[in-house]
């Protein structure tokens, strides 16, 4: 276990400060949690938070036999660590001050080594696996310690300087906000002080275009330095130790470490928010070509529905000018037959009836019977075209979501509760698609226009087609002028009967076809109106749990988005605090 930061070194603006940034760094938390942040992140959070009450925690990492050990050894001044050739340090090990050496596993990959060393006090030292260790879960114990340390202090060699697998290693450290100092060692290889001065240079170049800052570069060898400790004064100043010392012993004194450590946590939560808020924008930028979609759907059920009240006015004008002209030849029919030239045909009421039938009604249910079918056929045809367009609407989507989440780290519950309900929703377009029966619509369809023509008309329909009703319908006006008598003279039959007879007839027919076109429209036009209505609500059922799932989610992520800019936000005004401590 670290051991904690004593409050005597905490005035009442440090706590507060403390206590602010626990306060902002829990509600990060949740907003991680809300957004099924990856358990690395959580623990680096709460990892960093626990580390504002422990010591000061230095952080050494570099490439196995850059020479690590040895330089924590010179450190410390005794060789509390072994060193090697090959990867010797397997473990996490964090130096501690105890009266007595001991060495104490706390679990399988993390060990506790006492030193009498004061340097310990205040300070605990982090000895960890090389970043390019041969064992891949050696390299995950030291990228997990990282984001509580205080302080990095890198160790690169002299003979390997800012390696590849460094260079790896420190983009991780940069995410973090770390502070980090180089250490150059192994410096007794070099046999000029030009090849050292070219050394340094490299990795300041390298170092700077990293990290985006100039960084602060100790050239030593660790070597020397534990010689002179234990006994061999002379090669002290050859180690160029003591700068080092001198950085860590005076100029990191309470005061500094003390911003260091309350800097440290701003880092991590820095870090995470700024991932995490490109986390949201990515998910909401998803989402809005998701509201594209579902929007070109909804203007695509517009221009729809435009298109079919247009389509079906064509459509119907059709149908009812078959009626207009089965009027139009009624009147020719009772001009020629009401006359008293034909008074004798007038009382054969049966001849009237067929001639009527014959030349007035003539195939005027058949153009009926097919401008309906032809009007049913096209409104199905229609539906089913409209479902089609949406499921390659969701085909295409669920392609694009797939092409756009490969390789993501974030897959979590969002990512999979929206591709559950595209292809569900894909699914059940498909499945209407597939399982739509046209016979079956039409008929239901045609069942319903000619039910409503026979009732508005008083017919009963039963068995009856639609054709047999508009021929019902219509021959009715023949009735009234069928069956005349022969009353008066012949004159008052030519001059006064017939004549009005006439214009009775014309009107009545006139009536019988207005109220048939009208009936049949309306019956129609409701019936339309009625498929429509359940298309768009079969539509809007079946992408409901889709929509409902975009529009909640874009509401929720909009609002973390906006706390994720007011913690960065707040996290700057804590650093500015930090800073500003004296």
């Amino acid at each position: 276990m670290l051991a904690t930061m004593s409050s005597e070194l905490l005035g009442a603006a440090d706590r507060q400060l403390a206590a602010d940034e626990r306060a902002a760094l829990s509600t990060l938390r949740d907003v991680l949690v809300r957004l099924d942040a990856t358990p690395e992140s959580l623990d680096a959070l709460g990892r960093s938070m626990q580390q504002l009450d422990e010591l000061f925690l230095v952080v050494v990492a570099g490439e196995f036999n850059s020479g690590k050990s040895a330089f924590i050894n010179a450190l410390v001044g005794s060789r509390v660590l072994e060193e090697g050739v090959t990867p010797t340090t397997a473990q996490v090990h964090v130096l501690q001050y105890g009266a007595q050496p001991s060495r104490i596993e706390r679990s399988p990959h993390l060990h506790t080594i006492t030193a009498p060393v004061e340097f310990l006090r205040d300070i605990h030292v982090v000895d960890t696996p090389g970043t390019n260790a041969v064992i891949r879960e050696h390299e995950a114990i030291t990228a997990d310690f990282v984001p509580r340390s205080d302080l990095v202090l890198f160790v690169t060699s002299a003979d390997r300087p800012f390696t590849e697998t460094e260079r790896q290693f420190l983009a991780t450290i940069r995410e973090w906000g770390k502070k980090v100092v180089f250490v150059l060692n192994k410096i007794d290889l070099f046999v000029s002080d030009t090849e050292l001065e070219t050394v340094v240079a490299f990795i300041a170049s390298h170092a700077r275009e990293l990290l985006g800052a100039a960084p602060e570069i100790f050239p030593v060898s660790a070597r020397l330095a534990l010689r002179a400790k234990l006994g061999d004064p002379a090669v002290w100043a050859a180690s160029r130790f003591e700068a080092l010392e001198h950085y860590l012993h005076r100029r990191l004194d309470e005061r500094e470490r003390l911003k260091l450590k309350l800097a440290n946590p701003l880092g991590v939560g820095e870090a995470l928010a700024g991932r995490y808020g490109d986390v949201v924008q990515g998910r909401l930028d998803l989402l809005q070509e998701d509201v594209k979609l579902l929007d070109d759907v909804e203007r695509q059920n517009a221009v729809y529905r435009d298109d079919m009240d247009r389509q079906f006015a064509l459509r119907m004008a059709g149908i009812e000018n078959v009626l207009l002209q089965l009027e139009q030849r009624g009147h020719t029919y009772f001009d020629e037959m009401l006359r008293l030239g034909r008074v004798f045909d007038l009382l054969n009421t049966s001849r009237v009836r067929e001639g009527f039938q014959k030349e007035v009604v003539a195939d005027a249910p058949v153009q009926i019977e097919r401008g309906v079918s032809d009007l049913i056929d096209w409104m199905v045809g229609a539906d089913l075209r409209q479902w089609q367009q949406v499921t390659l609407h969701l085909a295409q989507r669920r392609q694009q979501y797939r092409d756009r989440i490969v390789g993501d780290p974030e897959v979590a519950a969002f990512h999979l509760e929206r591709a559950r309900l595209i292809e569900s929703v894909g699914r059940e377009a498909q499945r209407l698609v597939d399982g739509f029966d046209r016979q079956r619509e039409a008929a239901q369809l045609a069942e319903g226009a000619r039910n409503a023509v026979a009732a508005a008309a008083a017919i009963g329909a039963g068995a009856l087609g639609l054709g047999a009703v508009v021929t019902l319908a219509a021959t009715t006006a023949a009735a009234d002028v069928t069956g005349i008598l022969l009353a008066g003279t012949m004159a008052t039959l030519g001059l006064f009967v017939i004549p009005v007879r006439r214009r009775q007839a014309k009107a009545q027919l006139r009536a019988k076809v207005t109220t048939l076109r009208e009936t049949l429209a309306t019956a129609l036009r409701d019936q339309f109106q009625r498929e429509m209505t359940r298309g768009r609500e079969r539509l809007s059922e079946g992408i409901a749990p889709y929509s409902r799932f975009v529009r909640a989610e874009q509401q929720s992520l909009t609002s973390l988005r906006d706390t994720l800019a007011r913690l960065r936000d707040t996290v700057a005004a804590l650093r500015a605090r930090v800073t500003a401590l004296s």
